[in-house]
């Protein structure tokens, strides 16, 4: 299975990447067609259908512009040969998250199908 958590790693690159420099093209790569986008982190449930949270990416400010880039993957697991869930954390727009990201392989490409995170405030930012 190395080759198959080097592909995933190469997805959760791909997606940061995509986070950090605003990138919706790229998260297109790296996101299901289908995927939802879930969090309470701002004390009310969000849940955005992929053109709506590529929307969202599209109006901001890129990390890229003055934050240091750096994540970290905590874990990567696999159910089967065509589904895994992986845990990635990073610091960006003044808060510390914790995404976790689900994907499932479709044509021999792993794609995200579910981003599920929480974040905290970095006391002193945002």
């Amino acid at each position: 299975m190395p080759d198959q958590f080097a592909a995933i790693n190469g997805v959760l690159r791909n997606y940061y990447d995509g986070l950090y420099h605003c990138d919706v093209a790229l998260l297109k790569t790296v996101f299901h067609e289908n995927a939802h986008y879930h969090t309470t982190s701002p004390g009310e449930h969000l849940h955005y259908d992929m053109e709506t949270y590529f929307g969202v990416i599209a109006e901001r400010m890129p990390p890229a512009a003055g934050e240091a880039y750096g994540y970290e993957v905590e874990t990567i697991r696999f159910a089967g040969n065509d589904t895994a869930f992986a845990i990635l954390k990073c610091e960006m727009m003044g808060k510390r998250f914790t995404d976790f990201l689900s994907f499932i392989r479709e044509n021999n490409e792993w794609r995200i199908v579910a981003k599920v995170f929480h974040y905290d405030l970095i006391e002193g930012e945002a």
